[in-house]
């Protein structure tokens, strides 16, 4: 039993990452409906729930906090607009100067990962900002007001961060000429990531820590004490990190509910209407 456990605890990015990704291209090749992809992602959340629930990070972050439909509100709010963003790039790309340099003659794969790293360049960018900006702070403390780390709060961001975000990680893309497909791939891959980011699964990446962007390392960004939070702002990957001197790792840091939050607002609201009206009233004061 051991044994799986380790095995389970190894192959589940990779599994998650790769085969779920894969999945989504072959869906888009043979030329299947985009909704295809919407259930692809829910069985990726299933999943997530269950390995959480056999191998937890933290057991009680299994269990609820009086989150769970608040979640599920914003994860259906924040993933419509996703899918409402990709129906409308022709539209949008129509008011965009087009660069007309997105290589289609790429292999479909090639074209996501390009995307994937230009994307987190912006959404990067955006985050850092979002943590030295009290205007971009407001929105994004929706985000950090969690109490505890898993899947499918991952998903959970005031819309309007989420708009700063998209802008900031697709505005190169619809200039370069990205084509729907990719885009669609594109953000079924983000929600991917931010599933593995934010997993209460108790994983082993090894050297995939240097690389990419996934829970062991982003749960040092949810530390609720100013500047000691400020760190690993990466989606995808830790490459800006790196650039950006925020990259930070410590293998023999434990992380329980009481590093999560926000210091300074302990009394965040919890439900969902109140957590969208929040940032039109006082912000806190996190910002340095």
């Amino acid at each position: 039993m051991k044994i799986l456990r380790v095995c389970l605890a190894i192959s589940y990015v990779p599994f998650t990452l790769i085969g779920f990704n894969y999945i989504a291209i072959q869906i888009v090749v043979s030329g299947y409906d985009y909704y295809f992809l919407v259930m692809l992602l829910a069985l990726a959340i299933m999943l997530s729930f269950f390995v959480e629930y056999l191998i937890p990070y933290q057991k009680n972050w299994n269990t609820a906090h009086n989150d769970s439909v608040r979640d599920l509100l914003h994860a259906c709010v924040n993933e419509a607009a996703n899918s409402m963003s990709v129906i409308l790039l022709p539209i949008i790309a129509a008011f965009v100067p087009h660069l007309n340099f997105w290589p289609d003659e790429w292999p479909i794969w090639g074209q996501l990962l390009l995307a994937v790293f230009i994307s987190d360049l912006g959404i990067t960018l955006v985050h850092y900002a979002s943590h030295k900006n009290m205007f971009l702070w407001r929105f994004h403390a929706v985000h950090h007001s969690v109490k505890r780390m898993y899947g499918f709060n991952g998903l959970m961001k005031h819309p309007i961060h989420q708009a700063f975000e998209t802008i900031g990680g697709t505005f190169p893309l619809v200039a370069l000429g990205i084509p729907v497909e990719i885009a669609a791939l594109l953000a079924f891959a983000i929600a991917v990531q931010l599933l593995l980011q934010h997993s209460n699964v108790d994983m082993k990446i090894g050297p995939l820590r240097y690389f990419l962007a996934l829970a062991p390392l982003h749960r040092f960004h949810h530390i609720k004490r100013p500047i000691e939070g400020d760190v690993n702002f990466g989606l995808f990957t830790t490459i800006w990190d790196r650039m950006l001197g925020t990259a930070v790792y410590d293998a023999d840091r434990i992380f329980t509910s009481e590093d999560l939050g926000i210091e300074k607002e302990p009394d965040y609201p919890i439900k969902y209407v109140a957590q969208m009206l929040k940032p039109f009233s006082r912000a806190n004061d996190r910002v340095q």
